[in-house]
């Protein structure tokens, strides 16, 4: 029995696919152990959204060589799609597994083995030279079909239900690392939500490279349909979207997700920007009043929705006047949480040719400009919870300040804590959804029963 270690870098759908891979790994008898021990064979699910991830992502792979130089180390993700050259010439990496190879991962490695044993008596292919390249996909695929039948232990689960992205953003590199749109089959999803349910699984969150573009492939949008439908499933009793673009968000859309039950009043659109100059710049496809039109939207169809967001500082060619518009209308929408991102020029985008470059150090005022902003505005909007009855889907225990607290989140994703103590007076554990009285601040992104 060979032991396999996976570590997942990046977004939601790379920790989906890292589970995928680890369960078919199991399922055909490979020992699956933590990334810190040694291991047999490590897969480094990579990342490349950013030249950081780029290089966080060559560490990983780096270190699982140096923890085992006798181990086979697995690369696969988008970094491997984004410098090919890079990965074939990189010694630490055994096995290169392109984006659209993953559910294929027991045959690869089995293939692999078989022929690093043909070849064992003096051989120096290129397999054990230490590298051995399995195809890189054309960007213009199917669905790659994976599935996660079970989620031991875990109340909540990550739903891949497409891949792939058209917008091409001008900083953006996903697009060349994932393709074109591809939906998943409606059928595939149901199916296997269905066995989540039967397995305990309480939450669903879907996700993507770019989830409003679900259907879209196949003739026209089929989130809202999608909803309905998974709305359905007895057992599944929260259903939370990741990542949206504004322009999806209709009168139709919003007010027919607050019909449903179960989708939770937590709504992550992506801004970037509030300067529509920024904005065409990024080829962002709406304007900053679009964005604005889509927040009233969902404000009107639910009571106190969380609208979260992502913001980029010192784009190429970002003046004080574009920041404090994009400022001033972050003011303005009053997110619960802003995630603020310095500008990183990420080679092979357009933005990483622009002129008008900013200094790190103009990028970092404007972040913290943005991050003081956003504490204000997240503690301001878990005030209005004081005093609330919520439903709390308790998850974990966790050290803070030298005590243990049972740990939860409610539907729009503000984070609970009740002392041990309390937690056993009043039943709760780990698995469980319960309502409860929210009393006061554990600190600051913390609220306690």
């Amino acid at each position: 029995m060979k032991s396999v270690a996976l570590h997942s870098l990046g977004c939601k759908v790379n920790r989906y696919e890292t589970d995928v891979m680890g369960q078919k790994l199991q399922e055909c008898g490979y020992k699956i152990v933590p990334f810190d021990e040694m291991a047999d064979i490590y897969i480094i699910n990579t990342c490349s959204v950013t030249a950081i991830a780029d290089h966080k992502s060559r560490q990983m792979l780096h270190r699982a060589k140096r923890k085992n130089p006798e181990s086979v180390v697995v690369a696969c993700g988008c970094y491997v799609e984004t410098d090919k050259e890079g990965v074939k010439l990189d010694d630490s990496i055994d096995l290169i597994v392109g984006n659209n190879k993953k559910a294929d991962i027991v045959g690869i490695l089995d293939e692999y083995f078989r022929e690093k044993e043909d070849n064992s008596e003096g051989c120096t292919d290129k397999v054990l030279g230490g590298i051995s390249v399995t195809e890189i996909n054309d960007p213009e695929q199917q669905y790659e079909r994976m599935e996660l039948a079970s989620m031991p232990g875990h109340t909540r689960a990550y739903i891949k239900i497409q891949d792939g992205c058209n917008q091409f953003c001008t900083y953006c590199i996903i697009p060349y690392a994932r393709g074109r749109i591809r939906s998943r089959d409606e059928a595939d999803i149901i199916d296997e939500v269905n066995k989540l349910a039967k397995d305990g699984c309480k939450e669903i969150v879907l996700t993507g490279i770019h989830i409003s573009s679900y259907g879209v492939d196949k003739g026209e949008s089929a989130l809202l349909p999608l909803l309905q439908k998974l709305n359905d499933i007895e057992g599944i009793e929260r259903i939370r979207l990741s990542s949206l673009e504004p322009r999806i968000i209709t009168k139709e859309v919003a007010f027919g997700m607050a019909a449903l039950s179960k989708v939770c009043p937590h709504f992550h659109l992506s801004l970037q920007s509030g300067s529509n100059d920024t904005l065409k710049r990024m080829n962002r496809h709406y304007s900053a009043e679009e964005y604005m039109d889509s927040v009233k939207l969902l404000r009107e169809a639910y009571e106190l929705p969380a609208i979260t967001t992502d913001v980029i500082v010192g784009f190429p060619g970002e003046t004080e006047e574009t920041f404090e518009e994009s400022r001033k209308f972050a003011e303005d929408i009053n997110f619960y949480e802003m995630h603020v991102f310095k500008y990183s020029p990420r080679k092979g985008t357009v933005a990483a040719k622009m002129e008008d470059q900013l200094t790190d150090r103009e990028k970092t005022a404007r972040s913290n400009v943005l991050l003081t902003m956003t504490k204000q505005q997240s503690k301001e909007y878990r005030e209005k919870f004081i005093g609330k009855t919520e439903k709390i889907l308790w998850e974990d225990m966790e050290k803070i300040g030298g005590k243990n607290y049972m740990i939860g989140l409610t539907t729009r994703y503000i984070r609970v804590a009740a002392p041990e103590d309390k937690a056993k007076e009043l039943n709760i554990f780990s698995g469980s959804i319960t309502e409860h009285t929210l009393n006061s601040f554990l600190r600051d992104d913390t609220l306690l029963i």
